[in-house]
């Protein structure tokens, strides 16, 4: 075998290795998740501190002391998606359903993997009662009576994020007219690393 062949044989291996590094290191998107066909990996949550502007705005909508806001990346995430209109198996700026929002807020905040719909999403909480609920827990509602056919996230005294269809993502009151006599069951997220993103659903 000559010089002049051998380094091309190298060269070619180098190529395809560097290739395949750089498709693992390709960014997801939100709608590979919602495919189902990537798996996603958990990693170690950090909480991280809001900025003062971040902290005086949302305690000022949820009537708590500035202080009360500690999670950045939870309230960070939430001014990002505010809203964004609600589009039935959305996933991104152009329109997201409520169990997608779910979603992307426990993966981009949490480092955890949930699964993609809101009936699946119910099957992996451990139930708590309206008065235990802590912040980063899902509440479910049962609209169009389908039980749960809605879902959000609390946040803290009374108040959750959600898609809203009619609003977008928002910030509402449990107990607002309308809301709370749907409301139907809540609950924090049991860990579960085999967890995976589902179809279909909202």
């Amino acid at each position: 075998m000559s010089i002049r062949y051998y380094r091309l044989i190298l060269f070619a291996a180098a190529i395809a290795v560097l290739s395949s590094c750089s498709h693992k290191l390709t960014p997801r998107k939100p709608a590979d998740y919602a495919a189902g066909a990537i798996p996603v990996k958990r990693g170690p949550y950090v909480m991280v501190k809001p900025d003062k502007e971040l902290a005086d705005k949302y305690s000022s909508l949820m009537g708590i002391k500035r202080n009360d806001i500690q999670n950045g990346r939870l309230y960070s995430f939430i001014d990002e998606w505010y809203g964004t209109p609600y589009r039935f198996g959305g996933m991104d700026k152009d329109g997201v359903d409520c169990s997608g929002l779910v979603f992307l807020l426990q993966l981009q905040v949490y480092d955890q993997s949930v699964p993609r719909t809101c009936a699946t999403q119910v099957g992996i909480i451990k139930r708590k009662y309206e008065e235990e609920l802590q912040e980063g827990d899902l509440v479910f509602f049962d609209f169009d009576g389908k039980q749960f056919s809605h879902v959000g996230v609390y946040l803290q005294n009374g108040y959750f994020v959600h898609a809203s269809t009619r609003k977008g993502v928002m910030i509402a009151r449990l107990h607002d007219i309308g809301i709370y006599k749907y409301f139907s069951r809540a609950g924090s997220i049991i860990v579960n690393d085999t967890a995976t993103a589902q179809t279909d659903g909202q």
